[in-house]
């Protein structure tokens, strides 16, 4: 059913309302709340961790005949298969969160990874493997809209930056733990090889089942609500929240408007309208998160969903120790994350994200350089892509960050969906299979020449923050890119380029006369 708008009574208008929401889940201290939230939602990215770190694992063994026999020119389809089905999963569901609400599609989404991860593990073959891992990857993509509004919209401006690069982060947990599976399960004497690679799936969906479980618990977002007439249900929300948080029911709140009015209505035209709206009104915003979501996505999927078949084809790993040497490089990504997380909001985003876009790319030409004269055993190779992605892990999630924070809360799900759909159809589906045709040609210098590609899309990356990067460390959302909502369309066009906004750092709109400014 969906929600009912709450009727325009005599109150707080909804900018000035909007305002006070923002200010009050900017002022909320770190609680319990706060820790469930990331603990529930940040199960999306372990799961992703373990579908994408799963495949390359059991990558070699997939191509033996006592599996489904697959060719390497099929192992790069099936991670195109699943990242395509990410891109179109996340434009779907992507436009469905900003309508329906954020927690009904991260339920929605996940219910449907939790089928399709399980169905994969009962696949007869390429085609029915191919089908299934599409469906994982949709789910997986819609995940990535909704729950990345939700995050922004709920973690307080000051610690934003380092819980979002945190909660991204956690897809290491996941790929760590896919890689510890897939060696248990192909090492382990008591299972047979036919049957291991099937367990390993039903285990995927095992995780949903609880991950779904904890989701009960967190509700929808006051931000969305009340942008969305819900104004009597957001302040519900928001009182709760700041009653466990032990917060005194005090302080300002706003006083009855002498013209109350009704929300804006939704921006409609789905995701073109969205679209339109990003490039005419915010063009710098989105050429820097497009470059960013491109270069991070071709730079880890040419890697991680083919490393496997590079040990074994260069290095002469066996199936059952590929996830061996997959588990120092997740471990090392998931520390980046964890260790340079807090400086995106002290030091800053732009200088974050410039260096560790930078050396990233600086350090693959390097590698791949040793790669190609074949001065790296499979060890030094593991350790030396364990330093480079110790830097890129907590860049490629400070991508997702970026185009999270930079645009109106209205369309931010759309948004989120539409850059992620970008990287991912150019640099992650392509990125597979061209990585996938370089190693079965069997020549290191081919294989060279694709890690240079990767390097080179990194520095790019890095050159574009420099130039349009801007300063979102501990401001809230709505002084980021003021909500579509807060300012009537009719008044001020959706689809008119605010050059203050663009890039720049803007200041709230002042407040109404005789009222306290907010202080989100």
């Amino acid at each position: 059913m969906p929600r009912q708008a709450t009727p325009p009574t005599a109150g707080p208008s909804p900018t000035t309302l909007g305002w006070d929401i923002a200010r009050r889940l900017d002022a909320l201290p770190w609680s319990g709340f706060h820790r469930r939230l990331v603990l529930a939602l940040g199960v999306t990215w372990i799961l992703d961790g373990l579908e994408v770190t799963l495949v390359g694992s059991l990558a070699p063994l997939l191509t033996h005949h006592v599996a489904l026999g697959l060719s390497a020119r099929e192992i790069g389809l099936l991670a195109s298969s699943y990242l395509a089905g990410a891109v179109l999963g996340s434009l779907f569901f992507g436009a469905l969160a900003d309508q329906s609400g954020r927690k009904r599609l991260f339920t929605v989404t996940l219910a449907l990874y939790i089928v399709a991860t399980a169905a994969s593990g009962l696949a007869q073959g390429f085609a029915s493997l191919a089908f299934w891992r599409f469906l994982t990857g949709a789910g997986i993509g819609g995940e990535y809209s909704a729950i990345n509004s939700a995050i922004q919209e709920l973690v307080p401006a000051r610690l934003r930056g380092r819980l979002d690069i945190l909660i991204n982060g956690s897809f290491w947990l996941g790929a760590a733990a896919a890689a510890l599976l897939s060696a248990a399960l192909l090492g382990s004497p008591l299972i047979a090889s036919w049957l291991a690679w099937r367990l390993a799936f039903g285990l995927g969906a095992a995780l949903g089942l609880i991950a779904l479980f904890m989701r009960r618990q967190i509700p929808e977002s006051p931000r969305w609500l009340q942008a969305h007439g819900h104004g009597r249900e957001a302040e519900q929300i928001i009182t709760e929240i700041e009653r466990r948080a032990r917060i005194p029911q005090t302080g300002y709140r706003p006083q009855p408007a002498a013209q109350p009015a009704g929300p804006a209505p939704p921006l409609p035209g789905g995701l073109l309208m969205a679209a339109r709206v990003i490039c005419t009104r915010y063009p710098r915003r989105a050429l820097l998160g497009a470059i960013l979501m491109l270069a991070q996505a071709f730079f880890y999927n040419a890697f991680f969903f083919t490393y496997g078949l590079v040990l074994n084809r260069f290095d002469g790993v066996t199936a059952a120790r590929v996830g061996l040497y997959l588990l120092p490089f997740t471990l090392s990504n998931f520390l980046g994350a964890t260790v340079l997380a807090r400086f995106f909001d002290t030091v800053g985003r732009r200088p974050m994200i410039t260096a560790t876009y930078g050396l990233s790319g600086l350090l693959m030409i390097g590698a791949a350089w040793l790669f190609r004269i074949n001065a790296l055993t499979a060890v030094s190779q593991t350790l030396a892509w364990a330093a480079i992605f110790f830097l890129a892990s907590a860049g490629a999630s400070a991508a997702y960050l970026t185009v999270s924070e930079a645009f109106p809360l209205e369309i931010r799900a759309r948004a989120i969906a539409l850059f992620y759909a970008l990287g991912t159809a150019t640099g992650g589906v392509l990125a597979p299979t061209l990585f996938a045709i370089l190693i079965a040609s069997g020549a290191r210098a081919q294989v060279f020449w694709g890690y240079l590609l990767a390097a080179i899309l990194m520095l790019l990356a890095a050159a574009a923050e420099i130039v349009w990067g801007f300063a979102a460390e501990g401001r809230s959302l709505e002084a980021l890119a003021t909500p579509l909502s807060f300012t009537p369309i009719e008044a001020s066009p959706a689809l008119a380029r605010d050059p203050a906004t663009d890039c720049a750092d803007t200041p709230p709109p002042a407040p109404e006369p005789g009222r306290p400014p907010p202080t989100p």
